[in-house]
C-alpha cells in the first residue's frame, strides 16, 4: 500500500537533512500525534465558538456532565479530573456561574466546602457541545475506514499502556525534573 506524503513527511525529511541526531524512533509518531491533535483542537475551537464556549468552559461543563446525576463535583475534585490547579478552574467556574450554567451549593456535611453543580441550562449546553464536537470529529474521519480507526485506537492504547511516563507516571516526572 502506498501512502500519500503529508506535512509530517516533509518535516521529517527536513530534520533528517538538517539535524539527523534529533531523530529518534518516537520522532515521527510524536509529530503525527501533534499534527492530529492540532487539527482536532482547531475543529473543536470552531465548534465551541459557535456555542459561545471556550475550551476551558467546555472541559468543565463536560466533566460535570460526565460525572453523572446530580452533575456536581467539589472544586478540587473537578480540578484534579481536568489536571488543572484549583486556581486555574476558579475564574472559569465564576464565568459559568455568572452565565447560569452552573451553581455553587453548600455542603451540608462541611460548612467550609461547596459543590459545583450544572444547572438545567448547563446540562443542555454540555450535551449539545459534546454532540456537536463528536459530529465534527466524526466528519474529519469520514473517509477513514472504520477498521483502520479501530486499529489506530488499539495501537495508541498499547503505546499509552507501555509507558507510564505518557500518563504522568515516574518517567514523565523524572524527565520534567531533568529538563
Amino acid at each position: 500500500m502506498t501512502t500519500t506524503p503529508d506535512p509530517v513527511d516533509a518535516w521529517m525529511d527536513s530534520w533528517r537533512a538538517e539535524l539527523p541526531e534529533v531523530e529518534h524512533a518516537s520522532s515521527e509518531l510524536t509529530k503525527r500525534i501533534m499534527f492530529l491533535s492540532s487539527t482536532l483542537d482547531g475543529v473543536m475551537r470552531r465548534e465551541l465558538t459557535g456555542l459561545g464556549l471556550t475550551p476551558a468552559e467546555f472541559d468543565i461543563l463536560v466533566a460535570l456532565r460526565r460525572s453523572g446525576a446530580p452533575y456536581r463535583m467539589k472544586p478540587n475534585q473537578l480540578a484534579r479530573s481536568l489536571m488543572l490547579s484549583t486556581g486555574g478552574t476558579t475564574n472559569v467556574t465564576h464565568r459559568l456561574v455568572g452565565r447560569d450554567l452552573m451553581e455553587r451549593e453548600s455542603d451540608p456535611e462541611d460548612a467550609r466546602s461547596t459543590w459545583l453543580k450544572l444547572t438545567p441550562d448547563g446540562i443542555a449546553l454540555a450535551e449539545r457541545a459534546v454532540l456537536v464536537n463528536a459530529a465534527a470529529h466524526e466528519a474529519l474521519f469520514q473517509d477513514v475506514p472504520a477498521e483502520l480507526v479501530e486499529r489506530a485506537t488499539a495501537v495508541l492504547r498499547e503505546v499509552l499502556a507501555a509507558s507510564p511516563g505518557l500518563l504522568g507516571g515516574p518517567s514523565a516526572r523524572s524527565a520534567r525534573a531533568q529538563g
